[in-house]
């Protein structure tokens, strides 16, 4: 009701001041390596292991935008109960998680591509499946697309369109490139497209029965001293996935109204309809 949204409003307000933005434990830490700042975790090299703290600031469209209260320890234990239940399908790197923002990882060698998996045409920034579809290109990351399809339409299958990691902007790759340039192996490729797709199947199954949908995400994948392929980073969190509400999405589709959704899509749309997201100041 509308009293229950002042007060939640007023909540939020007034804890803007205690957002976690920047962390520094390396001052506090002798043993830790300088801080390594992402757009959303910092991470410190313990030696034998790192600690990843997940802040609260809000990235899109490759920048820090915001930070938003209490962002960071939603991302994080939602990437824990993920990557709990997702441990019959790849192992993780997960150790242990002694705070809500914090995560201590196995160290591991990082492959450097993002393994976008996607089940519907749709999304806002450059790199989307929606945005070079309307631009006539039918053969992306090594998938063929139909033509006709409709924005927000499900796909006939769930598809991989993996890019490659930058700090600026992730460029898309097909899986040919991304061998031949050496970034994986053949054996690692495969082993962690097949994780990436069987994750996104289970996921979009657990979403679904509680009334989502898990439109698409990305996964990271890196190897251990031994040769096993981990799962990193975050998993099936709004800030790496989209997810739409599952009860209204295909009425929404038929009358060509956006789907409900719980993610960051909605940040992107309103700072794309009053400025330019990639160059602008915010």
């Amino acid at each position: 009701n509308g009293e229950r949204m002042k007060e939640l409003k007023k909540a939020i307000k007034n804890s803007i001041p205690n957002c976690l933005s920047e962390t520094h434990l390396d001052s506090t830490i002798p043993a830790l390596s300088p801080r390594i700042r992402g757009k959303v975790r910092d991470i410190y090299d313990g030696g034998e292991y790192l600690i990843l703290v997940t802040t609260d600031r809000q990235s899109a469209f490759d920048r820090i935008l915001a930070s938003i209260p209490f962002k960071g320890q939603v991302l994080n234990e939602t990437s824990l109960w993920w990557f709990h239940k997702t441990q019959h399908i790849i192992p993780n790197a997960v150790i242990s998680s002694p705070d809500r923002n914090v995560t201590i990882v196995k160290k591991c060698s990082v492959f450097p591509v993002e393994f976008v998996v996607r089940g519907y045409l749709t999304g806002s920034t450059d790199t989307s499946l929606w945005t070079v579809y309307q631009k006539g290109v039918r053969s992306y990351c090594g998938n063929t697309l139909p033509d006709g399809m409709m924005k927000n339409q499900k796909l006939a299958a769930n598809i991989l369109t993996p890019t490659t990691k930058s700090d600026d902007h992730d460029v898309p790759i097909t899986p040919e490139e991304i061998v031949q340039r050496g970034l994986m192996t053949q054996a690692d490729f495969d082993a962690a497209r097949k994780a990436a797709l069987d994750l996104f199947a289970f996921g979009q199954r657990v979403a679904y029965d509680h009334g989502l949908v898990l439109v698409d995400t990305k996964y990271e994948f890196g190897k251990g001293p031994d040769g096993t392929v981990f799962l990193i980073d975050e998993v099936h969190t709004p800030d790496s996935s989209r997810y739409w509400i599952s009860g209204t999405y295909e009425e929404r589709f038929r009358n060509g109204l956006e789907p409900e959704n719980i993610d960051k899509e909605f940040l992107r749309l309103w700072f794309k309809d009053r400025c330019n997201p990639y160059e602008d100041e915010v």
